[in-house]
């Protein structure tokens, strides 16, 4: 079997009969290097197939310029559109992105950031599992002076900024929005307490109801994943109960757009019996019929000064007076939750 090694600058200085200083010096566009003669290296360097090795290069300056990126899923369009906010700012400022997931999973997001704290990046935006309680396993990253920036799912941390929106406000606001179109009865499907957005989410649906005067029993609360799967097992468990609610607030837009159908499939008129309203604004709560009330999440928006804040972080720009960045939040209300009344 043929084995192939790198060419080197010393591979193409001798091809040209010229120094490998030469070489060198032109391969990093120095002045000093003719033009002519710069084009003729380029053009050699090229035909041989050499590859610059940016990655030793740039730990000599105690740089890689990649940043490390920590999310729950890939298969996630707000987290698609986050990622796409972050690799644009990241790509300004010359920087790369190298992402992981962990699946909700603690122990795959532990070894993806060990992964990419060998890797040796720069800095790291991380969204939490919702299974992580602590930060024991960023103890080796704090260590080092590694720059954390916490997104979405975030844990207060003296040193580490974080980007977020107002999720109690938001689950105050979409409940809110429901009892004034006259429920009474109103579930909320929501994910792991053990996670911000969800913690605050269903605090604010829990105020809302409280401050209008109404009951929240232990049926009112239904903890899930907030799959496809699970949207749909919402349904089946809200058609057994005794009493059918006639509003449902749940935590993302996958979960309540699989609820909405499975409820219609099983003869539920949306949102005559039973309004719905999900969180997100996702492409699908627009193709689904009647179209999904949600909460537009600024996705791209966070994944842009996620990103920033963190590079600025590395040239000693930041404020340290300000920890938590909360971007706005908009009810968008649509057919899923309009009520003739």
């Amino acid at each position: 079997m043929t084995t192939y090694r790198d060419v080197t600058i010393y591979d193409i200085a001798r091809v040209l009969d010229i120094s490998a200083s030469t070489v060198s010096r032109a391969l990093k566009d120095h002045p000093h290097v003719r033009t002519e003669m710069k084009k003729k290296i380029l053009l050699t360097a090229k035909k041989m197939g050499y590859q610059q090795n940016r990655f030793a290069s740039n730990l000599r300056q105690k740089h890689t310029y990649t940043i490390g990126v920590i999310i729950p899923r890939l298969d996630s369009y707000f987290m698609s559109t986050v990622i796409s906010g972050m690799e644009k700012a990241a790509n300004d400022f010359g920087y790369n992105l190298i992402i992981s997931q962990s699946q909700e999973s603690i122990k795959k997001e532990s070894s993806g950031i060990t992964t990419l704290f060998n890797s040796r990046v720069d800095g790291m935006l991380i969204s939490l599992s919702s299974e992580t309680r602590n930060l024991d396993h960023l103890n080796v990253v704090f260590k080092r002076g590694i720059p954390v920036v916490f997104f979405d799912r975030i844990y207060d941390h003296p040193k580490c900024k974080s980007i977020v929106i107002n999720n109690f406000k938001a689950g105050y606001e979409a409940t809110t929005h429901l009892i004034h179109q006259g429920c009474k009865n109103i579930v909320h499907l929501g994910g792991s307490l053990i996670r911000n957005v969800y913690a605050d989410r269903f605090n604010g649906y829990k105020q809302a109801m409280t401050d209008n005067g109404l009951e929240v029993t232990p049926g009112s609360m239904i903890t899930s994943d907030l799959s496809h799967k699970a949207g749909i097992d919402a349904a089946h468990a809200i058609l057994q109960q005794k009493s059918l609610p006639d509003g449902i607030f749940a935590s993302n837009d996958t979960s309540a757009v699989a609820l909405s159908c499975e409820l219609k499939r099983s003869g539920i008129r949306v949102p005559q019996d039973i309004c719905i309203v999900g969180f997100n604004d996702d492409p699908i709560s627009r193709v689904v019929e009647p179209n999904l009330t949600t909460i537009h999440y600024p996705g791209r928006e966070m994944g842009e000064i996620a990103a920033a804040t963190l590079i600025t972080s590395f040239k000693g720009q930041q404020s340290d007076l300000l920890n938590s960045i909360v971007l706005s939040h908009t009810l968008i209300v649509r057919g899923s939750s309009m009520r003739n009344l």
